[in-house]
Protein backbone atom coordinates (compact mmCIF):
# COMPACT_ATOMS: atom_id res chain seq x y z
CA UNK A 1 0.00 0.00 0.00
CA UNK A 2 1.62 3.43 -1.59
CA UNK A 3 0.79 6.27 1.11
CA UNK A 4 -0.01 9.55 0.14
CA UNK A 5 2.61 11.68 0.43
CA UNK A 6 2.66 15.10 2.62
CA UNK A 7 4.34 17.88 0.73
CA UNK A 8 5.63 20.53 3.09
CA UNK A 9 5.11 24.18 2.23
CA UNK A 10 7.81 26.05 0.78
CA UNK A 11 9.63 29.48 0.00
CA UNK A 12 4.33 32.35 -4.20
CA UNK A 13 -8.06 36.93 -9.48
CA UNK A 14 -9.85 35.22 -11.07
CA UNK A 15 -9.56 31.15 -11.12
CA UNK A 16 -7.90 30.14 -13.81
CA UNK A 17 -8.87 27.10 -15.56
CA UNK A 18 -7.69 25.25 -18.74
CA UNK A 19 -9.56 23.55 -21.22
CA UNK A 20 -8.20 19.89 -21.14
CA UNK A 21 -9.36 17.23 -24.10
CA UNK A 22 -10.02 14.87 -21.91
CA UNK A 23 -12.37 11.43 -22.30
CA UNK A 24 -14.90 11.35 -19.92
CA UNK A 25 -15.28 8.13 -17.67
CA UNK A 26 -18.04 6.22 -16.45
CA UNK A 27 -18.39 7.85 -12.61
CA UNK A 28 -17.80 5.91 -10.18
CA UNK A 29 -20.39 4.30 -7.45
CA UNK A 30 -19.24 3.62 -3.86
CA UNK A 31 -22.14 1.12 -2.56
CA UNK A 32 -24.96 2.71 -0.71
CA UNK A 33 -23.90 4.05 2.76
CA UNK A 34 -20.16 4.32 2.18
CA UNK A 35 -18.68 8.03 1.67
CA UNK A 36 -16.39 8.28 -1.62
CA UNK A 37 -12.77 8.68 -0.44
CA UNK A 38 -10.71 11.13 -2.07
CA UNK A 39 -6.69 11.48 -1.92
CA UNK A 40 -4.51 14.34 -1.81
CA UNK A 41 -1.62 15.38 -2.77
CA UNK A 42 -0.61 18.92 -2.21
CA UNK A 43 2.58 20.90 -3.64
CA UNK A 44 4.15 24.22 -3.45
CA UNK A 45 3.79 27.37 -1.21
CA UNK A 46 1.80 28.12 1.74
CA UNK A 47 -0.79 30.22 -0.38
CA UNK A 48 -1.60 26.91 -2.40
CA UNK A 49 -1.77 24.89 1.08
CA UNK A 50 -4.61 27.13 1.92
CA UNK A 51 -6.28 26.42 -1.67
CA UNK A 52 -6.21 22.57 -0.97
CA UNK A 53 -7.74 22.88 2.65
CA UNK A 54 -10.34 25.24 1.09
CA UNK A 55 -10.58 22.18 -1.62
CA UNK A 56 -10.74 19.26 1.17
CA UNK A 57 -13.05 21.71 3.48
CA UNK A 58 -15.68 21.68 0.96
CA UNK A 59 -15.31 17.75 0.18
CA UNK A 60 -15.95 16.81 4.04
CA UNK A 61 -18.71 19.45 3.80
CA UNK A 62 -20.10 17.22 0.84
CA UNK A 63 -19.40 13.76 2.92
CA UNK A 64 -16.47 13.07 1.03
CA UNK A 65 -13.70 11.25 2.95
CA UNK A 66 -9.52 11.64 2.38
CA UNK A 67 -7.63 8.78 2.36
CA UNK A 68 -4.48 7.87 3.42
CA UNK A 69 -2.69 5.94 0.69
CA UNK A 70 -3.41 5.75 -3.29
CA UNK A 71 -5.45 2.21 -3.28
CA UNK A 72 -7.22 3.11 -0.35
CA UNK A 73 -8.85 6.45 -2.72
CA UNK A 74 -11.28 6.17 -5.46
CA UNK A 75 -9.46 9.18 -6.92
CA UNK A 76 -6.64 11.17 -5.98
CA UNK A 77 -6.53 15.39 -6.53
CA UNK A 78 -3.04 16.91 -6.84
CA UNK A 79 -2.08 20.72 -6.27
CA UNK A 80 0.82 21.58 -7.80
CA UNK A 81 3.10 24.23 -7.84
CA UNK A 82 4.27 25.85 -11.25
CA UNK A 83 6.88 28.58 -10.41
CA UNK A 84 10.14 27.80 -10.87
CA UNK A 85 11.58 24.57 -13.16
CA UNK A 86 12.47 22.26 -10.13
CA UNK A 87 8.95 22.92 -8.52
CA UNK A 88 7.41 22.28 -12.46
CA UNK A 89 9.37 18.81 -12.03
CA UNK A 90 8.52 17.93 -8.51
CA UNK A 91 4.87 18.59 -9.65
CA UNK A 92 4.42 16.73 -12.64
CA UNK A 93 6.68 13.74 -11.05
CA UNK A 94 3.32 13.93 -8.25
CA UNK A 95 1.03 13.45 -11.06
CA UNK A 96 2.63 10.94 -12.58
CA UNK A 97 3.22 9.14 -9.20
CA UNK A 98 -0.66 9.20 -8.66
CA UNK A 99 -1.64 8.21 -12.28
CA UNK A 100 0.71 4.71 -11.57
CA UNK A 101 -0.43 4.16 -7.94
CA UNK A 102 -4.01 4.84 -8.40
CA UNK A 103 -4.79 5.98 -12.46
CA UNK A 104 -8.21 8.53 -11.40
CA UNK A 105 -6.07 11.86 -11.35
CA UNK A 106 -7.71 15.91 -11.08
CA UNK A 107 -4.44 18.56 -11.10
CA UNK A 108 -5.16 21.63 -9.77
CA UNK A 109 -2.89 24.29 -8.83
CA UNK A 110 -0.62 26.95 -10.56
CA UNK A 111 1.14 24.19 -13.19
CA UNK A 112 -2.33 23.75 -14.53
CA UNK A 113 -2.20 27.63 -15.69
CA UNK A 114 0.69 27.14 -17.34
CA UNK A 115 1.46 26.34 -21.34
CA UNK A 116 4.63 25.65 -22.63
CA UNK A 117 6.66 27.64 -25.88
CA UNK A 118 4.12 25.86 -28.13
CA UNK A 119 0.91 27.43 -26.04
CA UNK A 120 0.02 23.95 -25.49
CA UNK A 121 -0.90 22.84 -22.02
CA UNK A 122 2.28 21.11 -20.17
CA UNK A 123 0.36 19.01 -17.93
CA UNK A 124 -1.87 17.41 -20.43
CA UNK A 125 0.92 17.13 -22.83
CA UNK A 126 3.02 14.94 -20.32
CA UNK A 127 0.28 13.54 -18.55
CA UNK A 128 -2.71 13.20 -21.05
CA UNK A 129 -4.29 10.77 -19.17
CA UNK A 130 -5.72 13.03 -16.00
CA UNK A 131 -9.00 13.60 -15.38
CA UNK A 132 -9.27 17.43 -15.50
CA UNK A 133 -7.25 19.92 -15.28
CA UNK A 134 -7.90 23.65 -13.53
CA UNK A 135 -5.64 26.52 -12.67
CA UNK A 136 -4.67 27.99 -8.97
CA UNK A 137 -7.96 29.06 -6.53
CA UNK A 138 -10.87 27.03 -8.50
CA UNK A 139 -12.76 25.50 -5.50
CA UNK A 140 -15.92 25.65 -8.04
CA UNK A 141 -14.07 23.65 -10.80
CA UNK A 142 -12.30 21.58 -8.94
CA UNK A 143 -15.92 20.37 -7.08
CA UNK A 144 -17.61 20.19 -10.22
CA UNK A 145 -15.13 17.78 -11.63
CA UNK A 146 -15.08 15.55 -8.49
CA UNK A 147 -18.87 15.89 -9.31
CA UNK A 148 -18.78 14.12 -12.27
CA UNK A 149 -16.13 11.32 -12.38
CA UNK A 150 -17.24 10.55 -8.15
CA UNK A 151 -20.73 11.76 -7.52
CA UNK A 152 -21.18 13.02 -4.11
CA UNK A 153 -22.98 10.72 -1.59
CA UNK A 154 -26.61 11.60 -0.88
CA UNK A 155 -26.54 11.16 3.36
CA UNK A 156 -27.06 13.98 4.68
CA UNK A 157 -25.32 13.12 7.85
CA UNK A 158 -21.89 13.37 6.09
CA UNK A 159 -22.42 17.13 5.66
CA UNK A 160 -20.50 17.92 8.81
CA UNK A 161 -17.57 20.01 8.92
CA UNK A 162 -15.94 22.09 11.59
CA UNK A 163 -16.27 25.26 11.02
CA UNK A 164 -12.74 26.42 11.19
CA UNK A 165 -13.01 24.23 8.17
CA UNK A 166 -10.15 21.38 7.17
CA UNK A 167 -6.14 22.17 7.39
CA UNK A 168 -3.34 20.57 6.83
CA UNK A 169 -1.30 22.08 9.27
CA UNK A 170 -1.14 20.81 12.68
CA UNK A 171 -3.68 21.57 14.93
CA UNK A 172 -2.18 24.56 16.69
CA UNK A 173 -1.36 26.46 14.06
CA UNK A 174 -2.40 27.88 10.76
CA UNK A 175 -2.29 30.48 7.71
CA UNK A 176 -4.62 32.89 6.67
CA UNK A 177 -4.52 33.81 3.17
CA UNK A 178 -5.85 37.11 2.86
CA UNK A 179 -5.93 38.21 -0.83
CA UNK A 180 -5.38 36.41 -4.32
CA UNK A 181 -3.05 38.27 -7.25
CA UNK A 182 -0.70 40.34 -7.48
CA UNK A 183 -0.54 43.45 -9.10
CA UNK A 184 3.27 43.51 -9.42
CA UNK A 185 4.89 42.47 -12.35
CA UNK A 186 8.47 41.68 -11.60
CA UNK A 187 10.58 40.64 -14.63
CA UNK A 188 11.27 37.33 -12.72
CA UNK A 189 8.17 36.51 -11.89
CA UNK A 190 4.77 34.87 -13.83
CA UNK A 191 2.13 34.46 -10.90
CA UNK A 192 0.56 37.45 -12.10
CA UNK A 193 -0.11 35.52 -14.81
CA UNK A 194 -1.00 32.40 -13.29
CA UNK A 195 -3.05 33.93 -10.08
CA UNK A 196 -4.22 36.94 -11.84
CA UNK A 197 -4.47 41.03 -10.55
CA UNK A 198 -4.93 41.56 -6.56
CA UNK A 199 -8.08 40.49 -5.43
CA UNK A 200 -8.71 41.07 -1.53
CA UNK A 201 -10.76 39.30 0.63
CA UNK A 202 -13.79 41.07 2.71
CA UNK A 203 -12.59 41.94 5.98
CA UNK A 204 -15.40 40.53 7.59
CA UNK A 205 -14.96 36.93 6.24
CA UNK A 206 -11.06 37.13 7.39
CA UNK A 207 -12.08 37.73 11.14
CA UNK A 208 -14.56 35.22 11.20
CA UNK A 209 -12.31 32.57 9.73
CA UNK A 210 -9.60 34.17 12.11
CA UNK A 211 -11.94 34.00 15.16
CA UNK A 212 -13.21 30.23 13.93
CA UNK A 213 -9.09 29.10 14.09
CA UNK A 214 -8.37 30.57 17.51
CA UNK A 215 -11.16 28.44 18.92
CA UNK A 216 -10.26 25.90 17.17
CA UNK A 217 -7.42 25.66 19.44
CA UNK A 218 -5.27 27.43 16.61
CA UNK A 219 -2.52 29.31 18.91
CA UNK A 220 -0.68 30.92 15.85
CA UNK A 221 -2.00 32.34 12.57
CA UNK A 222 0.13 33.56 9.75
CA UNK A 223 -1.35 35.93 7.78
CA UNK A 224 0.04 35.00 4.20
CA UNK A 225 -0.59 36.72 0.59
CA UNK A 226 1.40 37.83 -2.48
CA UNK A 227 1.71 40.81 -0.94
CA UNK A 228 0.64 41.40 2.24
CA UNK A 229 1.02 45.35 2.53
CA UNK A 230 -1.19 45.77 -0.77
CA UNK A 231 -3.97 44.36 1.14
CA UNK A 232 -7.54 46.40 -0.10
CA UNK A 233 -5.60 48.35 -2.50
CA UNK A 234 -8.08 46.99 -5.45
CA UNK A 235 -11.40 47.92 -3.43
CA UNK A 236 -9.42 51.28 -2.51
CA UNK A 237 -9.37 50.59 1.29
CA UNK A 238 -13.57 50.46 1.39
CA UNK A 239 -14.88 49.69 5.20
CA UNK A 240 -16.16 46.23 6.45
CA UNK A 241 -17.76 45.80 9.39
CA UNK A 242 -16.56 43.36 11.88
CA UNK A 243 -18.69 43.26 15.54
CA UNK A 244 -20.41 45.60 14.62
CA UNK A 245 -17.87 48.55 14.13
CA UNK A 246 -16.38 49.70 10.43
CA UNK A 247 -13.15 48.35 9.80
CA UNK A 248 -10.78 49.51 6.76
CA UNK A 249 -9.84 46.81 4.23
CA UNK A 250 -6.47 47.90 4.79
CA UNK A 251 -3.09 45.75 6.10
CA UNK A 252 -2.50 47.78 9.00
CA UNK A 253 -6.44 47.56 10.71
CA UNK A 254 -6.24 44.38 10.18
CA UNK A 255 -3.66 43.34 11.67
CA UNK A 256 -4.74 45.68 14.60
CA UNK A 257 -7.68 43.69 14.78
CA UNK A 258 -6.35 40.32 14.44
CA UNK A 259 -4.13 41.39 17.17
CA UNK A 260 -6.88 41.99 19.26
CA UNK A 261 -8.48 38.96 18.73
CA UNK A 262 -5.45 36.78 18.87
CA UNK A 263 -5.15 38.78 22.59
CA UNK A 264 -8.34 37.23 23.71
CA UNK A 265 -7.43 33.73 22.94
CA UNK A 266 -3.71 34.45 24.05
CA UNK A 267 -1.81 33.87 20.40
CA UNK A 268 0.29 35.01 18.04
CA UNK A 269 -0.28 36.73 14.42
CA UNK A 270 2.60 36.43 12.77
CA UNK A 271 2.83 38.86 8.97
CA UNK A 272 4.94 37.06 5.46
CA UNK A 273 5.35 38.77 2.22
CA UNK A 274 5.36 42.30 3.46
CA UNK A 275 6.77 44.78 1.04
CA UNK A 276 8.12 47.69 2.49
CA UNK A 277 5.67 50.12 2.14
CA UNK A 278 5.89 53.55 4.74
CA UNK A 279 2.47 52.29 6.02
CA UNK A 280 4.19 49.46 7.26
CA UNK A 281 5.64 51.45 9.80
CA UNK A 282 2.75 52.31 11.35
CA UNK A 283 2.43 48.02 12.17
CA UNK A 284 5.49 47.94 14.29
CA UNK A 285 4.24 49.81 17.28
CA UNK A 286 1.42 46.84 17.17
CA UNK A 287 4.06 44.78 17.89
CA UNK A 288 4.63 45.89 21.54
CA UNK A 289 1.51 43.53 23.41
CA UNK A 290 2.84 40.43 22.57
CA UNK A 291 0.22 39.08 20.14
CA UNK A 292 1.32 40.79 16.86
CA UNK A 293 4.54 39.41 16.33
CA UNK A 294 7.95 41.28 16.46
CA UNK A 295 8.70 39.15 12.81
CA UNK A 296 8.43 40.65 9.27
CA UNK A 297 9.00 38.77 6.75
CA UNK A 298 10.04 40.95 3.66
CA UNK A 299 11.31 39.90 0.30
CA UNK A 300 13.49 42.27 -0.90
CA UNK A 301 15.44 39.96 -3.52
CA UNK A 302 18.16 42.17 -4.13
CA UNK A 303 19.77 45.68 -2.90
CA UNK A 304 21.29 47.23 -5.50
CA UNK A 305 19.62 49.82 -7.83
CA UNK A 306 19.96 48.95 -11.08
CA UNK A 307 19.21 45.20 -10.29
CA UNK A 308 16.11 46.51 -8.53
CA UNK A 309 15.18 48.09 -11.78
CA UNK A 310 16.14 45.35 -14.14
CA UNK A 311 13.87 43.02 -11.31
CA UNK A 312 10.87 45.54 -11.74
CA UNK A 313 10.84 45.59 -7.89
CA UNK A 314 8.63 48.30 -6.64
CA UNK A 315 11.47 49.24 -3.25
CA UNK A 316 15.13 50.41 -3.70
CA UNK A 317 17.70 49.10 -1.14
CA UNK A 318 19.04 52.41 0.25
CA UNK A 319 14.82 52.99 1.61
CA UNK A 320 15.04 49.19 2.62
CA UNK A 321 18.03 49.96 5.13
CA UNK A 322 17.05 53.09 6.04
CA UNK A 323 13.37 51.69 7.19
CA UNK A 324 14.93 48.35 8.68
CA UNK A 325 17.00 50.52 10.86
CA UNK A 326 13.93 52.85 11.72
CA UNK A 327 11.80 50.03 12.79
CA UNK A 328 14.79 48.52 15.05
CA UNK A 329 14.35 51.90 16.78
CA UNK A 330 11.18 51.45 17.19
CA UNK A 331 11.26 47.68 18.09
CA UNK A 332 14.55 46.10 19.14
CA UNK A 333 13.29 42.83 19.50
CA UNK A 334 11.63 42.77 16.02
CA UNK A 335 13.26 40.04 13.64
CA UNK A 336 13.58 40.18 9.76
CA UNK A 337 13.30 37.46 7.48
CA UNK A 338 13.78 38.08 3.82
CA UNK A 339 14.64 36.13 0.17
CA UNK A 340 17.66 37.08 -2.02
CA UNK A 341 18.41 36.10 -5.53
CA UNK A 342 21.81 35.73 -6.69
CA UNK A 343 23.08 36.23 -10.40
CA UNK A 344 20.21 37.93 -11.82
CA UNK A 345 21.02 38.53 -15.51
CA UNK A 346 23.29 41.77 -15.71
CA UNK A 347 24.65 40.96 -12.08
CA UNK A 348 28.09 42.41 -12.13
CA UNK A 349 30.73 41.55 -9.83
CA UNK A 350 30.15 45.35 -8.34
CA UNK A 351 26.77 45.13 -8.28
CA UNK A 352 27.11 41.42 -5.98
CA UNK A 353 29.29 43.19 -3.60
CA UNK A 354 27.01 45.99 -3.24
CA UNK A 355 24.47 43.28 -2.06
CA UNK A 356 26.90 41.93 -0.03
CA UNK A 357 27.45 45.51 2.21
CA UNK A 358 23.89 46.08 2.38
CA UNK A 359 23.67 42.69 4.35
CA UNK A 360 26.85 43.27 6.19
CA UNK A 361 24.73 46.78 7.48
CA UNK A 362 21.47 45.75 7.20
CA UNK A 363 21.71 42.19 9.64
CA UNK A 364 19.00 40.27 8.35
CA UNK A 365 18.19 37.88 10.75
CA UNK A 366 16.64 35.24 9.03
CA UNK A 367 17.82 34.83 4.82
CA UNK A 368 17.29 33.05 2.38
CA UNK A 369 18.83 32.94 -1.16
CA UNK A 370 18.69 31.41 -4.40
CA UNK A 371 20.71 31.28 -7.49
CA UNK A 372 18.78 33.02 -10.02
CA UNK A 373 16.96 30.25 -12.01
CA UNK A 374 14.67 30.66 -15.39
CA UNK A 375 11.28 30.66 -15.31
CA UNK A 376 9.78 29.72 -18.71
CA UNK A 377 7.26 32.74 -19.63
CA UNK A 378 9.21 35.38 -17.57
CA UNK A 379 10.41 38.61 -18.62
CA UNK A 380 14.09 38.37 -16.88
CA UNK A 381 14.93 35.50 -19.76
CA UNK A 382 14.97 38.72 -22.24
CA UNK A 383 17.78 40.47 -20.19
CA UNK A 384 20.63 40.84 -21.87
CA UNK A 385 24.23 39.66 -20.00
CA UNK A 386 23.17 35.97 -18.00
CA UNK A 387 25.05 35.44 -15.57
CA UNK A 388 26.43 31.32 -15.73
CA UNK A 389 25.08 28.79 -13.94
CA UNK A 390 28.50 28.29 -11.91
CA UNK A 391 28.74 32.11 -11.20
CA UNK A 392 24.80 31.92 -9.83
CA UNK A 393 25.90 29.21 -7.45
CA UNK A 394 28.95 30.95 -6.08
CA UNK A 395 27.65 34.00 -5.52
CA UNK A 396 24.75 32.43 -3.85
CA UNK A 397 27.24 30.02 -1.80
CA UNK A 398 28.81 33.00 -1.13
CA UNK A 399 25.53 34.82 0.61
CA UNK A 400 24.76 32.34 2.73
CA UNK A 401 28.38 31.82 4.14
CA UNK A 402 27.66 35.45 5.21
CA UNK A 403 24.73 35.09 6.76
CA UNK A 404 25.67 32.22 9.02
CA UNK A 405 27.79 34.62 10.45
CA UNK A 406 25.90 37.44 11.14
CA UNK A 407 22.51 34.56 11.46
CA UNK A 408 25.20 33.21 14.52
CA UNK A 409 26.12 36.40 16.06
CA UNK A 410 22.45 37.33 16.13
CA UNK A 411 21.78 34.07 17.89
CA UNK A 412 24.43 34.31 20.24
CA UNK A 413 22.95 37.41 21.64
CA UNK A 414 19.79 35.54 22.75
CA UNK A 415 22.35 33.24 25.07
CA UNK A 416 21.22 33.81 28.77
CA UNK A 417 17.74 35.40 27.85
CA UNK A 418 14.42 34.43 27.95
CA UNK A 419 12.34 33.43 25.55
CA UNK A 420 8.41 32.30 25.12
CA UNK A 421 8.29 29.29 22.53
CA UNK A 422 5.49 27.66 21.27
CA UNK A 423 5.78 24.08 21.20
CA UNK A 424 5.86 21.90 18.05
CA UNK A 425 6.79 18.54 18.97
CA UNK A 426 7.69 16.20 22.16
CA UNK A 427 9.74 12.72 21.63
CA UNK A 428 11.49 11.21 23.80
CA UNK A 429 14.45 13.20 24.08
CA UNK A 430 13.41 16.84 23.76
CA UNK A 431 10.82 19.24 23.29
CA UNK A 432 10.80 21.27 19.92
CA UNK A 433 9.29 25.18 20.11
CA UNK A 434 9.86 28.10 18.40
CA UNK A 435 10.28 31.58 19.31
CA UNK A 436 8.97 35.00 17.76
CA UNK A 437 11.41 34.48 15.89
CA UNK A 438 10.76 31.41 14.45
CA UNK A 439 8.33 30.84 11.66
CA UNK A 440 6.97 27.01 10.73
CA UNK A 441 9.19 24.95 8.41
CA UNK A 442 11.64 28.10 7.03
CA UNK A 443 13.59 29.18 10.21
CA UNK A 444 14.86 27.35 13.26
CA UNK A 445 13.84 25.93 16.28
CA UNK A 446 14.11 25.85 19.93
CA UNK A 447 15.69 22.71 21.31
CA UNK A 448 14.54 21.86 24.73
CA UNK A 449 16.05 18.91 26.73
CA UNK A 450 13.35 17.10 28.88
CA UNK A 451 15.85 16.06 30.97
CA UNK A 452 15.71 20.09 31.75
CA UNK A 453 12.07 20.21 32.59
CA UNK A 454 11.89 19.21 36.17
CA UNK A 455 8.80 18.57 37.37
CA UNK A 456 7.15 20.65 34.19
CA UNK A 457 4.87 18.97 31.30
CA UNK A 458 5.59 20.27 27.77
CA UNK A 459 2.55 20.08 25.41
CA UNK A 460 2.40 20.49 21.96
CA UNK A 461 0.50 23.45 20.42
CA UNK A 462 0.79 24.88 24.43
CA UNK A 463 3.37 28.27 25.50
CA UNK A 464 6.26 28.03 27.50
CA UNK A 465 9.11 29.76 28.48
CA UNK A 466 12.77 28.76 27.98
CA UNK A 467 16.03 29.90 29.31
CA UNK A 468 18.70 30.01 26.22
CA UNK A 469 21.84 28.08 27.00
CA UNK A 470 23.30 27.76 23.59
CA UNK A 471 23.44 28.55 20.06
CA UNK A 472 24.53 27.77 16.62
CA UNK A 473 23.81 29.36 13.20
CA UNK A 474 20.39 28.32 13.21
CA UNK A 475 18.58 26.89 16.24
CA UNK A 476 18.90 27.73 20.01
CA UNK A 477 19.04 25.38 22.96
CA UNK A 478 17.02 26.00 26.20
CA UNK A 479 15.65 25.03 29.43
CA UNK A 480 12.48 25.32 30.77
CA UNK A 481 13.15 28.98 33.07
Amino acid sequence: MTELRRIPAVPGAAPTSVAAPISIPTPIITAPGVAPKVGFVSLGCPKALVDSEQILTQLRAEGYETAKSYDGADLVIVNTCGFIDAAVQESLDAIGEALAENGKVIVTGCLGAKKDAAGDDIIMKVHPKVLAVTGPHALGEVMDSVHLHLPKPHEPFFDLVPSQGVKLTPKHYAYLKISEGCNHRCSFCIIPSMRGDLVSRPIAELMLEAENLFKAGVKELLVISQDTSAYGVDVKFRSGFWNGKPVKTHMTQLTEALGQLAAQYGAWIRLHYVYPYPHVDQVIPMMSGGHVLPYLDIPMQHAHPEVLRRMKRPASGEKNLDRIQAWRAMNPDLTIRSTFIAGFPGETEAEFEYLLDFLKEAQIDRLGCFAYSPVEGATANLLDNPVPEEVREERRARVMLLQEEISAKRLQAKVGKTVKVLIDEVNAREAIGRSAADAPEIDGVVHIKKSLVPGKKLAVGEFADVLVTRADAHDLWASVS
